[in-house]
């Protein structure tokens, strides 16, 4: 055998008895762990069953996993609409007031809405304030959803008898 298979064979002598060294060691930790906490269930029983009662509710705890039955967060609901029914314009992502909501001549065409052009923001019975009285009149389903958009004629103002498409959601 050459110096440096020797060399080799101690290092694994030597790693292998840090090993044990380190097994011992712990088994000594948990050894004395097990038995003050046996030696508590004699000298203060309330704090021994107290603790495993701890540890038990803790467990029950990560088992019974989430709350299924928490609400969702969702957004403006739509509210169940009518043919033939008077609602008001309302819309549901504005906060302001004075908000407008935008009536088109078809269905979808919202989708493409934009009114960087002043003929846009200011044409005639386009933009409506919130609260004015609608009827609906028939709907149409876009994007998966039933009842998308609400055919509304307008029921007062400038804009009276005036028919155009608007959001379903936008009609309260």
């Amino acid at each position: 055998m050459s110096n440096e298979e020797n060399e080799k064979q101690e290092e694994s002598v030597k790693a292998d008895e840090k090993v044990k060294e380190s097994i011992d060691t712990a088994k000594n930790i948990a050894g004395n762990l097990a038995t003050s906490f046996l030696a508590l269930k004699e000298t203060n029983p309330k704090v021994f069953f107290g603790s495993i009662g701890g540890v038990v509710i803790l467990l029950l705890i990560m088992m019974s996993g989430g709350d299924d039955s928490a609400p969702s967060v969702s957004g403006p609901a739509m509210k169940n609409l009518t043919v033939g029914q008077r609602y008001v314009l309302k819309s549901a992502n504005a906060y302001d007031p004075g908000a407008t909501v935008r009536l088109v001549s078809t269905p979808g065409a919202i989708a493409a809405y934009d009114d960087t052009e002043e003929a846009d923001r200011s044409g005639a019975c386009q933009h409506m304030a919130q609260g004015t009285p609608v009827s609906v009149l028939g709907f149409t389903d876009a994007f998966g959803k039933q009842k998308a958009y609400a055919k509304v004629k307008v029921e007062e103002g400038e804009c009276k008898d005036t028919e155009a498409w608007a959001l379903s959601i936008d009609i309260q």
